[in-house]
């Protein structure tokens, strides 16, 4: 069944991302900052002047923007959603933003008679090309499941894992673990490179064993072909860690290694790397190191 939904943020991920929502036969409304893809207009999508505009059109908004103030700007900013919409809407916010402000989000949506959903993903660029992405999202089970369809045409690992909210913790916990993945790998190629052996072949044989993963697979090959033209930039994964950071410390907690992976996007990023892909966080353990992936013992 076709539906009226607004999607708003058509950068790398949500162009894609909307893309998969016009090919099943629904009707977009698109609002955003960066240019509007061609192939989604000559689809037939609508352009809106403001987020209000999108919110009184749509069923169902979307937004994927890169950080809290401009969800929150979206979301009640002059001309922002809230202005447009009426009781029984569904606002998705896919962004990954603060585990904290999303459910002050959440609540004030929620006294305009509409639910919210918190539902960030992971997968990045690829992963929106090709409708695979991981979704992770917290809020309402009877408005996820009215959503369900439109993740399933995005996404294939699904889950609802509690309220709102929960869907950002969620996902800064697997920036966690992607982040110190890349770590690892990183430092892995490189000993074997500064040790003599071939980068390329060691990743190759590591695929076929118990350190296989989807970061070996995908950024290791990033790391041996050095190819850091961004699917996800550094500078927001140094935000995504940014989140987790500080919520470990509101709750009183330590997260050690996480600082540790931050520090060393940083240090990419003083070097003029944060619009580089993630994977180029080996090239701050290369500076360290003296040694470039490739370049020989």
């Amino acid at each position: 069944m076709s539906r009226t939904i607004g999607f708003i943020g058509l950068g790398v991920m949500g162009a894609p991302m909307a893309g998969h929502l016009q090919a099943a036969g629904h009707k977009l409304y698109l609002h955003s900052c960066s240019r509007y893809p061609q192939e989604l207009l000559a689809g037939g999508a609508v352009v809106c002047d403001t987020a209000r505009e999108v919110a009184a059109a749509a069923e169902v908004t979307i937004i994927i923007v890169p950080d809290t103030p401009d969800v929150e700007a979206v979301l009640f900013g002059d001309g922002g959603l809230a202005e447009g919409l009426t009781g029984g809407k569904i606002v998705v916010d896919m962004s990954s933003i603060s585990p904290v402000a999303t459910k002050d989000f959440a609540a004030r949506i929620n006294a305009l008679g509409c639910d919210y959903l918190d539902a960030p993903v992971s997968g990045g660029e690829v992963g929106a090309r090709a409708g695979s992405l991981s979704i992770m999202a917290g809020g309402p089970e009877a408005a996820f499941l009215k959503v369900r369809p439109l993740f399933e045409l995005m996404g294939k690992d699904i889950t609802l894992v509690g309220g709102n909210g929960d869907g950002q913790t969620t996902k800064v916990a697997n920036q966690i673990v992607v982040a110190q993945t890349i770590e690892a790998v990183s430092e892995a190629l490189l000993l074997a490179s500064r040790a003599g052996a071939d980068p390329a072949k060691e990743r190759q044989a590591l695929m076929g064993g118990f350190a296989a993963s989807r970061i070996l697979e995908v950024h290791g090959e990033r790391m041996v072909q050095r190819r850091f033209e961004p699917g996800f930039r550094i500078e927001l994964h140094q935000k995504d860690l940014n989140l987790a950071l500080t919520t470990a410390r509101t709750l009183g907690g330590s997260l050690p290694h996480t600082a540790t992976t931050q520090e060393l996007f940083n240090a990419c990023a003083a070097h003029g790397g944060k619009a580089l892909d993630r994977a180029a966080m080996v090239r701050a353990l290369e500076t360290l190191a003296n040694h470039e992936i490739g370049a020989g013992a």
